[in-house]
């Protein structure tokens, strides 16, 4: 006999749930995987175009494991996240590889795969195999906690295994993916983390958390995000009505996208001279730069760091030497390249300028 719990919210998914999106009911494990993907740390509506967008350019796993790096990073450029994208084009490479392009369809095989985790494991094994796994999200871990009054911190090991245990207990075992979309929904929609709608909720006579007026109270979260501050000096090196870029390698945010030549600094540089900065008064000198326009500063906010920048244009009069990494290229090709949402934004404001160069 299924729980009290799981018998009202299946009746809530079948007589008020009206929660759209193109992913809803995807029964084939490459969308699935797609979709879930992106709404890695994306709201949908800023996700759901992005979904599109992908399957349009690449329908099936093996157009994705076919695809160019630049090209899919490109397809990703706003999205933020970067890692997501690059464990997505190694996860199609492995299933076109070793999978024949069949996505697998055993739980702990999709678990194998980069960047899947067992929630998204136990969506794609829920929604497109019907196999009984529930997913535990940020949703269902506000639903769980409050309906069941849990006061342990859910981003505590004690916390997340009362939590685990509950969904799995809760579970629809014979519609697993309609429980698990069910769920989800109603912590996006019901149950929401401000402002949730408890008057018009059919659990509330049975949720511990409305019941001991202690809904804002949970869930409990211990870990608290220590943000950092960056200073990013982005120079846009011309030579010959060409700018010099490279692409990030190293383990940090925008792996794999293009950038301009750049300074970071710890803190903001005041009044700087920016032909005496040690990090480019090398070639600064020897090629005989000019700055022919500094921009406005720049600030975007990351989930663990606030970024602050500028960009300053540099015209040379001869080949600049800015390091082996670096390629001149023309601005009619600038479009071709994947660049952070930091980046484009300077881009975008600064088209007409660009152009004239």
């Amino acid at each position: 006999m299924l729980p009290l719990f799981t018998k009202r919210l299946l009746h809530w998914n079948k007589k008020e749930n009206q929660r759209e999106m193109p992913w809803k009911g995807e029964k084939d494990p490459y969308r699935i995987w797609l979709s879930e993907i992106i709404l890695q740390q994306t709201r949908v509506e800023q996700g759901w175009n992005y979904y599109l967008k992908f399957i349009a350019a690449f329908p099936s796993v093996a157009h994705l494991a076919g695809a160019s790096e630049t090209k899919v990073f490109k397809l990703w450029e706003g999205l933020g996240y970067y890692s997501r994208c690059k464990n997505l084009i190694a996860a199609a490479r492995i299933i076109d590889k070793e999978f024949g392009g069949r996505f697998p369809n055993q739980y702990e095989e999709i678990l194998s795969l980069p960047g899947i985790g067992p929630y998204t494991a136990a969506a794609i094994a829920s929604f497109a195999y019907n196999l009984p796994y529930a997913v535990v999200d940020g949703n269902v871990q506000r639903v769980l906690a409050r309906y069941a009054g849990i006061t342990i911190a859910v981003d505590s090991a004690p916390g997340r295994t009362a939590v685990n245990n509950l969904a799995v207990e809760w579970l629809d075992k014979k519609r697993p993916g309609e429980y698990n979309q069910a769920i989800m929904d109603f912590g996006a929609l019901v149950c929401k983390p401000k402002s949730p709608a408890c008057s018009e909720c059919m659990l509330k006579n049975s949720c511990r958390a409305y019941q001991l007026k202690r809904v804002a109270e949970l869930p409990v979260r211990q870990k608290k995000i220590v943000k950092k501050s960056r200073w990013l000096y982005y120079f846009l090196v011309w030579h010959q009505n060409q700018v010099y870029i490279r692409k990030r390698t190293g383990e940090d945010i925008w792996q794999n996208l293009h950038e301009f030549f750049l300074v970071e600094e710890a803190r903001p540089l005041s009044k700087p001279n920016w032909h005496n900065h040690p990090s480019v008064s090398t070639w600064f000198n020897r090629s005989g730069a000019a700055v022919t326009a500094v921009s406005k500063l720049y600030t975007r906010q990351l989930t663990h760091q606030t970024l602050h920048g500028q960009f300053i244009e540099v015209t040379t009069e001869t080949t600049p030497s800015l390091g082996a990494e670096f390629k001149a290229i023309p601005l009619s090709e600038l479009d071709r390249y994947p660049f952070p949402k930091f980046i484009i934004t300077y881009l975008q404001e600064k088209n007409v300028n660009l152009s004239q160069h």
